[in-house]
């Protein structure tokens, strides 16, 4: 942290935002844009050049306890709110989002890295889940209960849980944002969300278009600065009721640990470790193109990657060698350049993090076929890699991968691959890819992941339930498993007698 705040920015792609309201240095909390006392701040920086893009607010412990007084003044004239008002600002929100789509990109590529194409995308994605839950506002309906009791009327009602804390990670800081704090809004919830600092720039765009959206004072608060010092306030302030949280399994433990003396509500999109598992009557071009999709969006810095690529024997070599020619073809740059398609990695130690796994893999037997190392275009650059012949007790098949890098192995029976698929504490996503229906069936059940994917990527969206099961995740988001998550259920009993 530094105490240089609001230094002039030295990076040109600036000059391309039509909205420059929409660059905003500033917390925002309680309606207000706002810096802390000792104008303490931190750099955020493009990582495919190393340069500035800004200095963003760090607030401290009591002006998050300010932030968590607001979003618990503004709950109750919230949570009374007719459904229709909260769907009509929700819906301003989506149209603005959409509207300023390229300029919200260009921030996100600046300090995200990921291409252009990849951003719009996931303002796209990011939009589509405050469309959905401005729709999922004014579908919260009680239930009747068939009474056991004489002379009684029974009732079921869904109210919100009162102020939610976001967590939101850098890979994807818009979608994760709105994924989160649309299903609360919806719900009748107060939020306070913390940004990954590593991609503030996002969230306080998504904050401005809040403001003009109509969102209410308190309503919505965007808390920047050092994840330890907002977070663990957040976790033990007892008025926020629910903790949502995208991001590493350990820090997700660390959050649930803080957040039980005050028993909040936990829900938490955690690491994941995906198995993609490719059989002999596969269409070869389809796999291939499955595998490309699966591993190297964001530049592999996904939690949905597919970590782990199994291939039967008898398809093995064929996949491994079209796999590698189809990777060489991947364009490396600068997120900002039209035909990029694999951006810089986030931070040093990702880099590192990939090599120490490629040469672990290599040193057990590994085949590189294509990659292998740094790329020429920045420090944070990867080439896109392909190692075969991959050791089930190598670092990358035990540990999550950040990076560019696809570790594929063969197998030989179904059963076999099941019981490797399985043998990790992660289950968020599984991919399958076959023609045998059965096959399909069977696969899907056995999988031990909270999604499973077959003969297809693309599986998300607002209308599904996301998340894992063992150490990948608590809860779902999206879907209105994902708005009720946000609910207390209360019970009513009259006596009309």
């Amino acid at each position: 942290m530094s105490a240089h705040f609001a230094r002039p920015h030295r990076h040109e792609a600036l000059d391309r935002l039509v909205d420059r309201r929409l660059l905003r240095e500033l917390a925002y909390v309680d309606g207000h844009w706002t810096a802390s006392e000792a104008a303490e701040s931190f750099e955020v920086t493009d990582p495919a050049t190393g340069a500035t893009v800004a200095w963003v607010a760090a607030l401290d412990a009591p002006q998050t306890s300010r932030a968590i007084d607001a979003a618990s003044r503004a709950f109750p004239a919230w949570r009374v709110a007719l459904p229709q008002e909260r769907t009509r600002i929700l819906r301003k929100w989506f149209d603005l989002i959409i509207a300023a789509k390229d300029d919200l990109a260009l921030l996100m590529t600046l300090e995200q890295g990921k291409p252009l194409r990849e951003a719009r995308g996931e303002i796209d994605y990011a939009a589509s889940f405050v469309e959905w839950f401005a729709e999922e506002a004014k579908r919260l309906n009680a239930e009747s209960v068939t009474s056991h009791l004489p002379n009684a009327e029974m009732m079921v009602r869904r109210e919100p849980l009162g102020v939610v804390g976001v967590v939101t990670p850098w890979n994807f800081p818009a979608a994760m944002l709105t994924r989160k704090a649309a299903a609360a809004l919806a719900a009748g919830c107060t939020i306070v969300a913390h940004p990954s600092s590593e991609t503030p720039l996002s969230a306080l765009a998504l904050a401005e278009l809040g403001e003009r959206a109509g969102l209410p004072a308190g309503v919505f608060n965007i808390v920047t600065g050092k994840a330890s010092t907002v977070v663990g306030r957040m976790c033990e302030d007892a008025r926020v009721r629910a903790m949502s949280f995208t991001g590493s399994t350990e820090i997700g433990r660390l959050i649930a640990a803080q957040s039980a003396p005050t028993m909040k509500r936990l829900v938490m999109e955690l690491g994941g470790h995906a198995p993609l598992i490719v059989f002999a009557d596969a269409d070869l071009d389809k796999a291939v193109t499955i595998a490309v999709d699966a591993k190297f969006a964001t530049s592999g810095q996904d939690c949905l990657a597919a970590n782990r690529i199994y291939v039967q024997r008898p398809l093995y070599d064929r996949f491994c060698a079209a796999f590698a020619r189809r990777i060489e073809t991947l364009r490396t740059g600068n997120g900002l350049a039209d035909d990029t398609d694999i951006g810089p990695l986030m931070h040093e130690r990702g880099v590192k993090k990939v090599e120490e796994q490629v040469a672990d893999a290599l040193a057990g037997g590994a085949r590189c076929l294509t990659g292998g190392k740094r790329h020429p275009a920045g420090p944070l650059f990867y080439q896109p890699t392909l190692l075969a012949d991959v050791a089930d007790d190598a670092l990358i098949m035990r540990e999550e991968t950040f990076g560019p890098v696809a570790a594929v192995t063969p197998f030989d029976s179904e059963d076999e691959v099941i019981a490797r698929a399985n043998a990790t504490e992660y289950g968020l996503v599984a991919y399958v890819v076959t023609e045998n229906g059965g096959r399909q069936l069977r696969m899907g059940r056995a999988l031990d992941y909270g999604m499973v994917a077959v003969n297809r990527v693309k599986i998300t969206g607002a209308p599904i339930p996301f998340g894992g099961v063992k150490q990948s995740g608590i809860g779902r988001e999206g879907s209105r498993h994902g708005l009720e998550a946000f609910t207390d259920l209360k019970y009513l009993c009259l006596d009309v007698a």
